[in-house]
């Protein structure tokens, strides 16, 4: 455990005085000064390169950074995460998101014993049912073949294959159509049900207790659409579990042959690697799922065994440090140039905000710093046309990290090129900047008046010195897209071990939860224990008046 506070570190109280230097420093001053800038400042990894120059940063910059991770434990808080230690120090468990897509398969222990025996069982199941689900093997109760695959679960059990799914799209195979449910709202479940063939749907039901109420009460509902169509004998041929609960899941009517089980190493937004994959592997094919796999990989042995200098999610996480606890700024977006990836930041939100947003330290002292920022983003360039008039010309400056794929899996006409020269267009906007003085000579050049100029130019400038990193792929395919979220997941851990919190509990998905399960009995009768807050005791029978 980290004790020290970080805000009081040597590095830390460097990097606030190093801050007053740089604070006014113009990049684009910097790239004039150092033709080399691009390059010191960018790293190529395999498929992946990573340009880090457009920071407000310096090589002391970087070097004060990487001494503030060093200070505060990173080095052997990794290797105690890659050796099984339970780092998860709240719920006192390991935290192996990297056990599952261990491709080495070198022994990794918890608690004295080797789990990859169990994690390559259940790897091999998935491939043995996904197989026969694709393959027309594994056949509905009417013998039809499964080609609706419905994924019922919520947070990570959703939001990870969601993602994926979306993200690999083009590898999915011809006759197979995923869809997710995932919110308790009946609509989530109406809507799916209106478009799929009770004879030819797969559900899949991931709940690691089988007891979460949303993903249940879906589940139910899933579940009596398919019996009112084909019996009560059709469950077990049209629904599976992604669950450690076999009691429950048999009650349920599935057969414990098709339970598919993760483990209490692996936290929900971590799990898309493990069993809750499964509809991934069904669309895309179990050799492309275990190419995503073997992508992580990569990543997970890079951030493994490489120098912190070099490091792409320590460096991203350090930059993230830099401008939250010193800039002041408490937000950052993701934009994805690529419409597979639409979903990327969506997923991002979760990994970030649920693992980071957190108040208290590890040592259970209430934190004296900002720890998570908030995360935003969307498709470029559909995110153009929303929020960038903020991103360039607003009072807050947002960090920005740019995706894109030099080659597109639909190269038609110029679409790809028009697409490439935006992001890299955009990059170097946010960087530069323009002058009220060029956006002077710019109207004079338009033939507005003296008059026009002197009222426009202040609108049509820029300040610029807004950073942005920018991911570069050859093309998205499994592979990248596990270093790619790889990435990202170690980039959350470096922060969190900086702040010195625990990034793998989220204690605050909870509260509201469990007073939403005080107040569903006053909606369903007329009683009310008035236990509430004036507010929501008035909203209750507003509610249940309106329902009448």
């Amino acid at each position: 455990m980290f004790e020290k506070t970080v805000n009081k570190t040597k590095a830390w109280k460097k990097l606030e005085n190093h801050y007053k230097h740089l604070r006014k420093v113009e990049m684009k001053d910097m790239f004039a000064f150092d033709e080399d800038r691009a390059k010191k400042f960018s790293i190529n990894l395999e498929q992946m390169y990573l340009d880090y120059s457009k920071n407000r940063i310096n090589e002391r910059t970087m070097k004060l950074l990487m001494a503030l991770a060093r200070e505060s434990g990173l080095e052997e808080k990794i290797k105690a995460m890659f050796a099984g230690e339970k780092i998860n120090v709240t719920e006192k468990r390991a935290v192996l998101h990297v056990a599952l897509r261990n491709r080495s398969n070198k022994p990794i222990l918890v608690d004295g014993k080797n789990v990859m025996p169990q994690v390559n069982d259940v790897l091999a199941k998935m491939k043995k049912f996904s197989d026969a689900v694709r393959f027309g093997e594994f056949k509905g109760y009417t013998g039809k073949k499964l080609t609706n695959i419905v994924n019922i679960g919520i947070g990570g059990s959703d939001l990870g294959p969601f993602m994926a799914c979306e993200a690999l799209r083009k590898y999915w195979a011809k006759d197979i159509n995923c869809y997710f449910i995932s919110n308790i709202d009946g609509t989530a479940c109406a809507e799916v049900l209106n478009k799929i063939d009770p004879e030819t749907t797969l559900f899949i039901v991931a709940s690691k207790t089988f007891t979460t109420i949303e993903t249940l009460t879906n589940a139910r509902t899933c579940r009596k659409w398919l019996v009112d169509a084909l019996g009560e004998h059709a469950v077990a041929k049209h629904f599976v579990a992604l669950s450690t609960n076999t009691q429950e899941v048999e009650k349920f009517g599935i057969n414990p042959e098709n339970m598919f089980e993760f483990w209490d190493f692996v936290g929900g937004r971590y799990s898309m690697w493990s069993a809750i994959g499964l509809i991934i592997a069904i669309a895309v094919g179990f050799e492309n799922f275990e190419r995503m796999l073997e992508g992580a990989n990569a990543m997970d042995q890079h951030f493994y065994n490489t120098d912190l200098e070099h490091n792409i999610p320590v460096i991203l996480a350090m930059l993230g440090i830099w401008y939250n606890n010193f800039f002041g700024v408490h937000r950052y977006s993701v934009i994805p140039y690529d419409q597979y990836l639409q979903y990327v930041p969506m997923y991002l939100q979760q990994l970030d905000m649920e693992s980071n947003g957190k108040f208290v330290a590890v040592n259970g002292e209430y934190v004296k710093y900002a720890t998570g920022p908030v995360l935003f983003g969307g498709a470029g360039t559909n995110v153009q046309h929303s929020f960038y008039q903020l991103i360039h010309q607003g009072t807050e400056i947002v960090p920005m990290d740019f995706i894109i794929p030099a080659i597109s899996h639909n190269e038609i006409g110029e679409h790809h090129e028009i697409l490439v020269a935006n992001v890299l267009a955009q990059g170097e906007a946010l960087m530069r900047g323009k002058t009220v003085k060029e956006a002077a000579e710019e109207l004079k050049k338009a033939g507005k008046s003296r008059e026009e100029i002197n009222y426009l130019k202040k609108f049509k400038s820029f300040e610029g010195n807004r950073p942005s990193n920018t991911i570069v792929f050859k093309k998205i395919d499994p592979y990248t897209l596990g270093m790619l979220i790889a990435m990202y997941e170690h980039k959350v851990f470096v922060q969190g071990v900086v702040w010195n919190i625990n990034s793998f509990d989220q204690y605050g998905v909870e509260l509201g939860k469990q007073m939403a399960l005080s107040i569903l009995p006053e909606l369903q009768n007329n009683s009310s224990e008035n236990k509430h807050d004036a507010s929501t005791g008035s909203l209750i029978e507003l509610i249940k008046r309106l329902r009448k």
